[in-house]
């Protein structure tokens, strides 16, 4: 048996291929997090994966509409979404399949 602890993960994400994970994977990419009412993080869209969001507790904003415990949100390849925390949060994040620099920050240049 192997153990980690989610707060050894960064920003929840337990599963990917990235470092730390509790599991180095190339199929998808895991998270469990955490946020405080009024938490945001800004628009942006995967070009390869496809993102899932599932609200456990609380109200979010995304898409342009407010979602709750049991919705679960998939966020194709190419469209964008922010995210605002309406109330505390806790969501499941799942994206598939872990591709490494493949979030693209709406209204920032691409890399060079």
């Amino acid at each position: 048996m192997k153990h980690d602890r989610l707060e050894g993960m960064i920003k929840g994400w337990f599963v990917g291929d990235f470092a730390p994970t509790a599991i180095r994977s190339e199929q998808c990419e895991v998270a469990i997090k955490h946020y405080a009412a009024g938490d945001h993080e800004g628009a942006h869209y995967h070009a390869v994966a496809t993102e899932l969001t599932a609200i456990v507790s609380g109200r979010v904003r995304m898409l342009g509409q407010e979602w709750g415990a049991g919705d679960i949100l998939t966020i194709e390849p190419g469209e964008a979404t922010d995210f605002t925390a309406l109330t505390d949060c806790v969501t499941v994040v799942v994206k598939l399949p872990s591709v490494k620099d493949d979030k693209f920050v709406i209204g920032t240049p691409p890399a060079a």
